[in-house]
């Protein structure tokens, strides 16, 4: 029986819906409106709910607790990378970082004097293929 579980299982096993679910939330950070499923949704907004949390603290700790969350890694660039990366004025090799900074940087304040809800989910359509609903998730 499944009395008091609280999660979305999404047919995957545990890693493929951590990687996936971390996967949603940098491009939900990054462009601040994604579409998806409905079932993807409605997992996807505790998680930002969270992260914005954490955002709002705005610690060294939350910080830590937030680059785990997304599964960021930081990849060190050799020195002809960061050349490139540096000519081409913007982060060419990894937007992980960018999208820690926007969230600590930019949705945490934004945040402020909210105390909750920061997600809103649009239904919008039926899925061409399988016939999913779809729906939109974006910041308030």
């Amino acid at each position: 029986m499944r009395h008091r579980k609280s999660t979305f299982k999404l047919g995957r096993t545990t890693s493929h819906r951590r990687c996936l679910i971390a996967n949603l939330l940098k491009s939900l950070i990054e462009h601040e409106k994604i579409e998806t499923s409905v079932a993807k949704a409605k997992e996807l907004r505790r998680h930002a709910d969270r992260m914005i949390t954490l955002a709002k603290k705005n610690t060294l700790a939350s910080r830590r607790n937030a680059i785990a969350k997304l599964m960021i890694r930081y990849n060190h660039l050799s020195s002809k990378e960061a050349r490139k990366s540096k000519e081409m004025n913007q982060r060419y090799f990894n937007n992980d970082r960018v999208v820690v900074s926007k969230l600590f940087d930019e949705l945490g304040p934004r945040f402020l004097a909210r105390s909750g809800g920061y997600t809103r989910i649009i239904k919008s359509r039926d899925r061409h293929g399988d016939q999913a609903p779809m729906c939109i998730i974006e910041f308030c």
